[in-house]
């Protein structure tokens, strides 16, 4: 299990703000053995400040990072799995080199750093590219040998900032795969992201940070608890008025006024959407992540 607890960061300032910027304050959460973790917020708001600190790249001010109840050391980072935002890829060196070349570099033998790599690309689809060099690659096929690059050492844990950015649907699916056969395998796995359709289908748990501070965290089943199902209705043609007085917002559609009500008696707006015209469709929906991300940072 790692364990982010109370993490603050605060960076030095200049003239016009001696001050500094508070990136994080008080940022925590835990991920579980063989858990998905969806790592959420604006830009700014503490997501790659977070990863940092606990792959050691940066000191947090305050708070801890443990892993399976400990403070997490330098031997452990060298366990974790790492895919940054800015890509730290040799641009030179060839696709198959490179990847077993960072197999060495976390203490793989020769053979052991070989095999590793040829089952990566095999498994990322990177076959007809083993022998280019990165710099002639796509922008999917880089991302590829980055995830590559960070699962060559079959690491304990998988902190992956960005790791979706600009890839097209098949090397997202490619990429999403590889990462559930890790957790499945127990690894948990922490990545950021922007596309919060691809966060909710993908993650067990998900963290909203904004401003440098948790704002919710939780499976996606108890934040969609916590902000509560919504009523919708469509009525075709309904009679003016037909929705006055009741909780909710309607829109109107050409002929058909769609309801969204957070409360009220549903057996009461059912006979008045019954009465008004024709009922298209009745029927509670769960929130999405995009809209328990706008509740969450409003």
């Amino acid at each position: 299990m790692l364990e982010i607890s109370e993490l603050r960061k605060r960076f030095a300032g200049g003239p016009e703000s001696p001050e500094g910027k508070l990136a994080l304050d008080g940022i925590g959460f835990t991920v579980r053995q063989g858990e998905m973790y969806g790592f959420v917020g604006a830009n700014g708001a503490g997501k790659t400040t977070t990863m940092r600190i606990v792959m050691g790249v940066l000191q947090a001010d305050a708070g801890a990072v443990t892993w399976q109840g400990r403070p997490l050391t330098y031997a452990d980072r060298r366990r974790f799995g790492y895919m940054p935002e800015e890509r730290g890829l040799y641009q030179k060196m060839r696709v198959a080199e490179q990847i077993a070349y960072f197999g060495r570099l976390h203490g793989l033998d020769q053979a052991a750093a070989q095999k590793a790599t040829d089952d990566l690309i095999e498994r990322l689809g990177l076959g007809e590219r083993r022998g280019d060099a990165v710099e002639s690659l796509s922008l999917g096929n880089q991302q590829r040998v980055q995830l590559a690059v960070a699962l060559v050492h079959d690491p304990e844990v998988l902190i992956l900032d960005e790791p979706f950015s600009g890839l097209d649907p098949l090397a997202v699916e490619t990429l999403a795969t590889a990462l559930q056969e890790r957790c499945r395998g127990g690894v948990p796995v922490i990545f950021s992201s922007h596309q919060l359709d691809l966060v909710e289908r993908l993650c067990d748990s998900v963290g909203i940070v904004a401003s440098g501070r948790m704002v919710a965290t939780g499976t996606v089943g108890d934040l969609r608890a916590a902000v509560g199902r919504t009523l919708r209705v469509v009525v075709r043609d309904p009679a003016p008025g037909w929705a006055d007085g009741l909780p909710g917002e309607i829109a109107v559609r050409g002929d058909r006024h769609e309801l969204v009500v957070t409360g009220g008696d549903d057996q009461d707006i059912l006979r008045r959407a019954m009465k008004a015209g024709q009922v298209e469709h009745f029927g509670y929906e769960q929130p999405t992540l995009t809209e328990i991300f706008k509740e969450a940072v409003a």
